[in-house]
């Protein structure tokens, strides 16, 4: 198998197959022109383990197989994956602990996870040989370079390296990701933003997210179209820096003010009110009022923050008055009835 060039088979869909993080780490570095036995120095990892890796991709249907590759069935057992739980929940419901979910997008996870041990080696190749290097030569090198250089090439401290890496018509989403994981100079950080398909990949803006060095403006210019949801959640993520977790508090409640009423209420019902107690003085508007009216709640939890928002409107405080729950639990009762837009028959009695 040594000298085989592993290639990627162009009639199956990669997605719909259940890779684990290294058969599709492995696959990325795949350029169809590297031969196996220079895959270690490509990837860092042992030749016999990528051995195993390369046949169980072929057995899968993802790499073409040749002349001399092994045709005996792999040994490696591989379970189905379980069946997703169904994500259809009836309106009176509501999905617990939303803000404990990882920030950022609702989209998954990025598949592609580049091992620690890997990227070790990536930043050992770039202490060791290439930061010795003057500038000008790094520069000149990231516009040509291959991996593993390309890869240790995106731990430069040095925007001009980063912009010249990104020229690199090698350059991808693996790389990419590692610059805004590791980069942490604005400049490079901008350059690596004004790639559209870098800037649209749910794994760079899941690191640059959690990088310190990540500008406002540009996480503003980033974010201000996306998701109510998605703002709450960056601002409850530990792993986000505190002075991002400030910008988003600041943009969620910019875009809870002009955002369209659909999101105020998943934004509102998905987190049981939590979110609530970043958005204080913060009215709503009368469809989303309605929106809100046209429910049923069964949340102890969702009567209790909505109660305590004093921007809930009095609609909404009449309307909670009325539920089951809120007439079989006199302390929820008693909680709306203090509310300042309680209806004053309830403030009286």
């Amino acid at each position: 198998m040594n000298d085989w060039t592993p290639k990627l088979n162009p009639t199956v869909d990669l997605r719909r197959l259940p890779l684990n993080a290294e058969e599709g780490f492995v696959l990325s570095r795949l350029d169809g022109h590297t031969r196996a036995r220079d895959l270690p120095a490509l990837t860092g990892l042992p030749q016999e383990r990528l051995h195993d890796i390369l046949a169980r991709l072929v057995a899968q249907g993802a790499l073409l197989p040749g002349a001399d590759t092994v045709a005996t069935p792999v040994n490696t057992v591989r379970q189905e994956p379980a069946p997703e739980p169904s994500l259809d929940v009836p309106d009176t419901e509501l999905l617990p602990d939303a803000e404990a979910s990882d920030a950022g997008d609702d989209e998954a996870a990025p598949e592609e996870e580049v091992p620690e041990a890997v990227l070790g080696n990536y930043r050992k190749l770039f202490e060791t040989r290439l930061h010795a290097l003057p500038e000008d030569q790094r520069v000149a090198m990231a516009h040509g370079a291959a991996d593993p250089e390309l890869s240790a090439l995106c731990f430069d401290p040095v925007p001009a390296v980063i912009k010249a890496a990104l020229e690199n018509p090698r350059v991808g989403l693996a790389h990419a990701r590692l610059i805004a994981r590791h980069h942490r100079n604005p400049v490079g950080l901008e350059a690596l933003v004004a790639r559209a398909a870098f800037a649209a990949d749910t794994g760079v803006r899941r690191f640059l997210v959690r990088n310190p060095q990540l500008p406002a403006a540009l996480f503003r210019r980033m974010w201000a179209l996306r998701r109510l949801m998605e703002h709450h959640k960056l601002t409850v993520d530990r792993d986000v820096p505190e002075s991002t977790r400030r910008t988003a508090r600041e943009l969620l409640r910019q875009r809870f003010a002009t955002g369209p009423s659909e999101e105020k209420v998943e934004l509102i019902l998905n987190t049981e009110g939590r979110a609530l107690g970043a958005l204080v003085g913060m009215p709503v508007d009368g469809k989303t009022a309605s929106l809100l009216c046209g429910r049923t709640y069964r949340s102890p939890l969702l009567v209790q923050n909505l109660a305590r928002w004093s921007a809930a409107p009095p609609v909404l405080i009449a309307h909670l008055l009325k539920q089951e729950l809120v007439r079989r639990q006199p302390q929820l009762r008693a909680m709306l009835a203090r509310h300042p837009n309680a209806p004053a028959d309830v403030k009286r009695a």
